[in-house]
Order: C-alpha cells, then structure tokens, then sequence
C-alpha cells in the first residue's frame, strides 16, 4: 500500500491513521482467530440460527425498500428547503442517527405499542403493531432511512443544477426532470446510500428488542440471537458474528465495485 504520488500528505498521518486502523481490524481478527471454523455449518444449521438469519434478511429487505420509498423523496425535498424550517426538518430527519437504540425502541413503543399514543387506536381496529414482525421493519426503518437520507441530500446539493435547468427550460416537467436528469445525476449515492441503510438495519439491536422483542421465527434478528447466545453458547454466536461481518462487509464494498464497472 501507498499513497498515490501527486497526494501531499504530511508523513506524520501515518501514525495516528495506522493506529485507527488497528483500533478496527485488531478486535476483528481476535475474532477470527477464536471462530470454530470447522464447527461452523453446523452451528448455523439449528433451528434458531436460521430462523434469525432469515428473519434478518427478509425484515432488512423490506425495511430497505421502505426507506427508498419515503427517504429518497424526503432527501429530494430537504436539498431544496432553505430556512429555519429547512434546519428543522433536517434535524428531525437525522435525528435517529444520534439516538440511543433503546431510546429509538422507546419512542416508538409509546407511539405505536398497543397502549400507545397512536397504538391504542390502531387496536380498536384490531392492528397490534408492537412484538410483532412488523414492529422489526418499522425499528429498522426508523434507524436506517437517515442514513439513506443524509447521503443523497450532500450529494444533491453538491450537484451542479444547469443541466436540471436547462431541461426545464426546454419544456421537461419536473417530474420528468427529477426522473430523467437528477435521479441518475446521484445515482452512486442512492446505491451508497441504499447499501448503508440495508448496513445498518442488519446491525439494528436496541430498538428492535425494546420495540419488537425477542420471539424466536417472529422478531428474534441475527444480533438478538447473537447476543443471547454469548453466554450459553459461544460458538455458535461468533459463527454468527461472522455471518453478520461477512454480510456487512459484501454491503460496504458493493457499491465501490458497481461504480467502477458503470465507468
């Protein structure tokens, strides 16, 4: 490894770079080295690891796509919002970033738990939303969508708008604008954006256990079952682990190796 010759970078970096680096990948390789490599197939064959595994990648998948859904517009309107409100809105839309899972998990159980806020109507009409599988989705939605958001939002305004301009000048409706010319402008940033919120919400622990429990096939995720098996079975949580490691990782690099192809 070295650096590129025209990057002027003071030699000295290299030292409190090289010890952040080993802060991160010395944890993960004491990791690797206590894994039961060989144990593994069978420790993630029982019934309890593919229950969390499965539940883990189809409640991240359909809290993904709920965060492209809503957050992509969101991001679109934010980098057009000037003003107090502007700062507001944006406030409160990274505002799950800084929270403190449990606390996430909180404020949506006294929202939308049966005897919440707005969860004690919904069960008038039979719709129980807390402790069940949609509780999961929506905790990882609400953990995972700002990331989405932030991402596309910095790489709108830093966009340079001419060609939007142009476009509209020339007759386009703005919904064809945004479709056609601005859309694609950040498309690196929607799929960067789109891979971090998937990230995260596979990583989701504090509000999906204060939110969502912990019933095994119906709220029980890959770090929940993780963290249950520490104690009474080590092994098969660091074969876990390294499901889940592997699975980020795969996330990380994918939209790295997607934009060099498309160039």
């Amino acid at each position: 490894m070295s650096l590129a010759p025209d990057t002027a970078v003071p030699r000295w970096l290299l030292v409190p770079a090289s010890a952040a680096l080993a802060l991160v990948a010395v944890p993960l390789i004491g990791l690797m080295v206590r894994v039961p490599w060989a144990q593994i197939p069978r420790l993630l064959a029982t019934p309890a690891a593919q229950d969390a595994l499965w539940l883990s990648l189809r409640t991240c998948a359909a809290s993904t796509v709920l965060s492209l859904t809503l957050g992509l517009p969101l991001a679109v309107v934010l980098s057009r919002l000037t003003g107090h409100w502007a700062v507001m809105v944006r406030t409160i839309s990274v505002l799950p970033m800084v929270l403190p899972p449990v606390v996430a998990g909180l404020v949506l159980l006294i929202t939308l738990g049966r005897r919440g806020v707005l969860g004690q109507y919904l069960s008038v009409w039979g719709v129980d939303i807390g402790f069940t599988t949609a509780a999961v989705v929506i905790a990882q939605t609400f953990v995972s969508m700002p990331y989405l958001v932030i991402t596309v939002e910095g790489a709108l305004r830093s966009t340079d708008r001419a060609l939007e301009v142009v476009a509209a000048t020339l007759g386009a409706r703005p919904t064809t604008v945004l479709r056609r010319v601005t859309l694609p402008l950040v498309g690196p940033a929607i799929l960067g954006g789109t891979t971090v919120a998937f990230a995260r919400a596979l990583g989701e622990f504090g509000a999906t256990l204060t939110f969502a429990g912990s019933l095994q096939g119906t709220t029980r995720t890959l770090p929940l079952q993780i963290y249950l098996q520490r104690e009474t079975d080590t092994n098969q949580a660091l074969a876990l682990s390294v499901v889940l490691i592997a699975l980020a990782s795969v996330l990380m690099v994918a939209p790295t190796l997607v934009t060099r192809r498309s160039r």
